[in-house]
């Protein structure tokens, strides 16, 4: 992936480079470091001394903060230095299941609840005092509930509006569920990013013999709501698409929704190609599963099931005998959200590490640049396709 050069400094920074990784961001944020650090150092600019880019060459751009909590739960968020001026990017995982925090003589799970008021509680901190505060947030806090359908709660939208009543500025999320959401904060920076590119690339690098062509590969949306995702991937690769769609049954109600009585498939024939099956996210897994079980009865060949968070809340034992079945070849998720070293330890596992994306969105974004061209990675994509059939071919 291309970096950003010499010549787009043109434009100095909005203000000094500070990240903040909250815990639950912590490793990913590491890595995002690790990259500004090096590039930084690499660049060379006429008036790189100057007062403009104070601070921009820096072994670390990481701001400390910590929010310990009273015996009670409640908690705040302290600030280990002065971020007066500075350009702050701020990153949470508000999936991030492992980490806990006593009350009283109990410990108690942090919830994607707890995440987002920690991430309020470093925006209060922060005081209004630096430049610009952006806000990192891959898996958007309850994007799951972004629009009403009678009397309900319109929990993301509310979140938005809070976060931007706070002072902040952008919004950069991944695979938004439902990008419409955005129209509840529309004055302000909102960029839903997809790893397309990214899943191609760990495919591609972990995977032999794959023929990219409309007779040999296909791509499978599993549902109504990630057919976009679908057609973006089969139009760059120039293969087929197809999808299924959920079947309910409207005459019961149960946990909230209607049960799905069954899978009906749309598309040309799939007999023998391989294929991607791509999602935004893995919950309990029962739906990506079925539907890959449902394309090897069609005679599919090899099944790569690529998604962008991979929760797993029921746990992996059902990808295990999945996998051990043939119903799926290879299962591919980002780093976006918090991975089991179970899930890393897997056979079947890819992970598609994002940490060089988000750093060249932060470093792009400091500069007050143009993000689009890496919002659609379709000539990377490409090239990353062609250099690998010419591998193959030879």
């Amino acid at each position: 992936m291309a970096q950003v050069t010499t010549k787009d400094l043109a434009t100095l920074p909005v203000g000094r480079l500070g990240l903040i990784p909250l815990e639950s961001c912590r490793s990913l944020g590491d890595k995002v470091n690790d990259w500004l650090v090096q590039w930084r150092k690499e660049r060379t600019h006429q008036h790189i001394d100057s007062f403009a880019f104070e601070g921009y060459q820096r072994d670390c751009y990481t701001i400390q903060v910590q929010n310990p909590r009273f015996g009670s739960g409640e908690a705040k968020c302290i600030i280990s230095e002065s971020v007066r001026g500075d350009d702050i990017y701020i990153m949470v995982d508000v999936c991030n299941y492992s980490l806990s925090y006593p009350i009283g003589r109990y410990t108690n799970l942090m919830s994607p609840d707890d995440h987002f008021q920690d991430l309020k509680r470093v925006i209060g901190a922060i005081g209004g005092k630096a430049r610009r505060v952006n806000v990192i947030m891959p898996y958007l806090y309850e994007s799951r509930q972004s629009k009403r359908v009678g009397r309900e709660s319109l929990d993301c939208a509310t979140a938005l509006q809070e976060l931007i009543g706070m002072g902040v500025e952008n919004i950069i999320t991944f695979d938004a569920h439902d990008t419409r959401v955005q129209n509840a904060t529309p004055l302000h920076g909102f960029e839903t990013v997809q790893p397309s590119y990214q899943f191609i690339k760990a495919l591609l690098n972990h995977e032999d013999g794959l023929h990219i062509d409309n007779e040999h590969f296909m791509i499978i949306s599993p549902d109504e709501g990630s057919m976009g995702r679908a057609i973006y991937l089969a139009n760059i690769l120039g293969v087929d698409m197809g999808m299924y769609y959920k079947r309910l049954d409207y005459s019961k109600f149960v946990n909230g929704r209607h049960p799905i009585a069954a899978y009906e498939f749309l598309g040309p024939k799939l007999e023998g190609k391989d294929m991607i099956l791509v999602d935004d996210m893995i919950s309990s897994g029962d739906t990506v599963l079925e539907i890959a079980s449902l394309l090897k009865a069609r005679g599919a060949g090899r099944i790569y099931i690529c998604s962008t968070f991979g929760l797993f809340t029921d746990g992996l034992g059902k990808f295990d005998e999945a996998h051990a079945n043939g119903v799926f070849d290879k299962l591919l998720t980002t780093n976006l959200v918090y991975q089991t070293q179970e899930l890393l330890d897997k056979p079947y596992y890819i992970t598609c590490d994002m940490s060089k994306y988000i750093a060249l969105i932060i470093d792009t974004l400091n500069h007050d640049l143009s993000v689009s061209h890496l919002l659609n990675p379709v000539d990377r994509i490409k090239r990353c396709v062609e250099r690998y059939m010419a591998r193959y071919e030879k």
